[in-house]
C-alpha cells in the first residue's frame, strides 16, 4: 500500500509499505476522508515528538471496515466508521483508573502518526475495534465526520477541563478549530458570556456562529489587560486554552476569578517550563486550578459526539473550509495547514467517490 509519511524531521514523502497485519481484536480500515491536524505539523517540521524514520502521517479520519479480527463481534467488512484520534487499550490499568487515553504511558492512547503508522495511507490499522470505533450514522458526510475524530472531542474536552457550568463567563483562548469547538461547548453547557481570542476573520465568523460574544486580538496588547478591562476587572470564571504557547498560561491565570479552572487542549510544541504568575496565582492559595488532558478517545465518545452531529444539534461543517479531492491532493492540505493562509480553519482530503 502507499502511504504519505515523514521520512525524517522536516522531510516527507509518499512511501510503499505493507498492509498492516491485525490482530484477533483488531480492525483494518480504508479511509473515506482524512483530515490534516496542527498537530502533524509539529510532528513533521517542529519535531515535537522527536524524531520519526517513514512513519505515516495523520489521526484524523473516518473509513469502511476492510477486514476484522475473530473475535470482533460488532463490525464487519463494509461497515463505515468514526475513528478517533486517541485509541486505548481498553484493557489497560490505566483505562480501569479512569485516564485511557493514557494506556500504557502518558499520552500513549495516542497512537496514530506517534508509536506506529497514521491514517494517511491506503489501509491503517484500528485496535481493540469493539472499543474504539463506532458506526458513521448515515446522515453525516465524511468530511464532517473528520471532524469528530479529533477536533470535537478535544474542543469539548477543554470545556470539561475546565468544568464550565450554567452562567459562567468563559475565556477562549485560540479560535483554530479546537478552539472553535471549545466555544461550541462552552455555549452548550450554559455560558453566559463567551470572550474569544483570535483574529483572522473566517475564525472570528465561525466562532460568532458557535456561540462567541466578545472578541481579542493579541495584537492588541496583553490578552489579561484587555480581559480585565472588559470585565471591569474582575475576570472570568473559566479559561480554556486552545492556542498560543507556554506564555499563554500568565494571561490565563491573571484574568481568572479565584475558585476558577482552567482547561489546557492545546499542544505545547515547544518551551522547557510553563511559567505561572506568583501574585495573581494567589501567592499559590489562590485556589485557580490548572487542568491539562489529552482528549478522551473510545468508542461511546465518538457516538456521543455522532448523535449531536446527526441531530443537527452541532453544526461541524463550519471548521471546514477547504474540501480537497483524492489523494495526490494530500501533501497539498498539509502544506496549507503548516501555511495557514487566511482564510484556513481545517482542510479535508476526500477519498471516496
Amino acid at each position: 500500500m502507499k502511504g504519505y509519511a515523514m521520512l525524517k524531521i522536516g522531510e516527507s514523502g509518499w512511501i510503499e509499505k505493507e498492509v498492516p497485519a491485525i490482530g484477533p481484536m483488531d480492525a483494518l480500515v480504508k479511509p473515506l476522508a482524512v483530515a490534516i491536524c496542527t498537530s502533524d505539523v509539529h510532528t513533521l517540521w517542529e519535531g515535537a515528538i522527536g524524531e520519526r524514520h517513514n512513519m505515516i502521517l495523520g489521526h484524523e479520519a473516518c473509513g469502511e471496515v476492510v477486514e476484522v479480527g475473530e473475535l470482533v463481534r460488532d463490525f464487519k467488512p463494509g461497515d463505515r466508521v468514526l475513528i478517533p484520534a486517541i485509541t486505548p487499550d481498553w484493557n489497560s490499568l490505566e483505562a480501569q483508573a479512569g485516564y485511557s487515553m493514557h494506556s500504557g504511558g502518558m499520552l500513549a492512547g495516542w497512537k496514530f502518526s506517534n508509536f506506529k503508522d497514521g491514517v494517511f495511507s491506503e489501509f491503517f490499522h484500528v485496535n481493540d475495534a469493539d472499543g474504539n470505533l463506532a458506526h458513521l450514522p448515515e446522515n453525516i458526510d465524511p468530511v464532517d465526520a473528520c471532524m469528530l475524530s479529533d477536533m470535537v472531542p478535544t474542543g469539548f474536552h477543554g470545556v470539561e477541563l475546565a468544568d464550565v457550568q450554567f452562567g459562567d463567563s468563559v475565556l477562549v483562548i485560540g479560535i483554530g478549530p479546537v478552539g472553535l469547538m471549545s466555544v461550541a461547548g462552552a455555549s452548550m453547557r450554559g455560558a453566559s458570556r463567551i470572550l474569544a481570542v483570535g483574529t483572522r476573520p473566517v475564525c472570528v465568523e465561525a466562532a460568532k456562529k458557535y456561540g462567541a460574544d466578545e472578541f481579542i486580538s493579541y495584537k492588541d496588547g496583553p490578552i489579561a489587560d484587555q480581559v480585565l478591562a472588559m470585565t471591569d476587572g474582575k475576570g472570568v470564571d473559566k479559561v480554556i486554552v486552545a492556542g498560543g504557547g507556554v506564555e499563554t498560561f500568565e494571561d490565563a491565570v491573571k484574568v481568572l476569578k479565584p475558585g476558577g479552572k482552567i482547561g489546557n487542549v492545546n499542544y505545547l510544541g515547544g518551551g522547557d517550563f510553563v511559567t505561572i504568575p506568583r501574585v495573581e496565582w494567589g501567592v499559590g492559595m489562590g485556589h485557580k486550578e490548572i487542568n491539562g488532558g489529552l482528549m478522551p478517545g473510545g468508542r461511546l465518545r465518538m457516538e456521543k459526539l455522532g448523535s449531536l452531529v446527526s441531530s443537527g444539534r452541532l453544526d461541524v461543517h463550519h471548521l471546514v473550509s477547504h474540501v480537497f479531492d483524492g489523494w495526490d491532493h494530500l501533501e497539498e492540505a498539509l502544506f496549507m495547514m503548516r501555511d495557514k493562509p487566511r482564510d484556513l480553519i481545517k482542510p479535508v482530503v476526500r477519498i471516496e467517490g
